[in-house]
């Protein structure tokens, strides 16, 4: 099967990647134009453009896809299907409708469930116990269309929203394959969601990492857990920015709402509003770079009874 393939995050990379080692022929790629990186802005190519360019597969990058820009190129390359993991952009009907098995997308949950951009980091935000992966047929809504395979993984009750992303593309990568497979000898058999269990996962931001210590603990925790790897959970100590990368419930204990109990190897124990502490592991404090609690306090020191706001 031809197929074109559209993404652009490190996310996306085993998906592209098992189609390349298949039997398939990835026509082209489709990814986000190049932008300014680091302290010297240097323009660098998306983790999908890489593999791609190691392949010599034609890569495309336009800066946007209305006004039927990509129509010529995408007549040209005449693929089957089009297959699409974060790529980013919003896809307009010319597209939509061009490939005979349609436009297929991986997305990071069991649908109708957390349908949007921050899939993975909602997960764990919210406690959910399991997750995974829905191939499905695109549509113009957001995330709405036909339902084709899914594959399922448990979460970790301290598992980090980095650590999950991990492990669900390389499940989709697999799940995707399956699906190209199935579709290409007529064995899919989409199913349409129900949107009454739906719900929205919007885009994480940094405020979304702010930590709010009137919550109860285990909401702390995961706020933490799916916060990192981006844009980690944050809050105040002494008016400078203290990071907290790790972090697990504690128990019972008494004190005022975001009180440092105490800080020890073990690490920072922090009071919840619900009575009930967390303690933190690993953090980074201003000036200072990610490291275990302990590490820290080999040259550091950290005021017992501070409140964290």
């Amino acid at each position: 099967m031809k197929i074109l393939f559209m993404g652009t995050p490190d996310f996306a990379v085993p998906c592209l990647d098992i189609l390349i080692k298949s039997r398939h022929d990835v026509c082209g790629v489709v990814t986000q134009p190049d932008k300014p990186q680091g302290r010297g802005h240097k323009l660098t190519p998306t983790p999908v453009k890489k593999l791609a360019a190691e392949h010599q597969i034609p890569v495309f990058q336009p800066e946007t896809l209305k006004d039927f820009a990509f129509e010529a190129e995408l007549k040209r390359l005449n693929p089957d299907m089009i297959v699409v993991v974060a790529y980013g952009k919003i896809l307009p009907e010319y597209i939509l409708d061009f490939p005979k098995f349609g436009c297929i997308n991986m997305h990071a949950s069991l649908l109708p469930k957390y349908r949007g951009a921050g899939p993975i980091q909602w997960s764990v935000i919210n406690g959910e116990e399991k997750t995974g992966i829905t191939s499905m047929l695109m549509e113009k809504g957001l995330d709405t269309g036909d339902m084709l395979l899914k594959v399922e993984t448990g979460i970790g009750e301290y598992e980090t929203a980095g650590e999950l992303h991990d492990r669900l593309m390389i499940m989709g990568a697999e799940l995707l394959l399956k699906t190209v497979e199935k579709a290409e000898k007529g064995e899919l058999k989409p199913e349409k969601q129900n949107d009454e269990e739906s719900c929205y996962a919007p885009m994480i931001s940094k405020e979304t990492a702010k930590i709010d210590w009137s919550r109860s603990a285990r909401v702390v925790s995961k706020l933490i857990a799916g916060m990192n790897s981006w844009p980690i959970a944050h809050t105040l100590y002494k008016g400078e920015i203290l990071k907290i990368y790790r972090a697990v419930v504690k128990g019972a204990a008494r004190g005022k709402t975001g009180q440092i109990l105490a800080a020890d190897e073990k690490g920072l124990e922090i009071l919840c509003g619900d009575g009930v502490s967390i303690l933190a592991t690993e953090v980074q404090f201003a000036g200072s770079k990610p490291m275990k609690v302990r590490d820290y306090l080999n040259g550091h020191s950290i005021e017992v009874g501070e409140i964290l706001i």
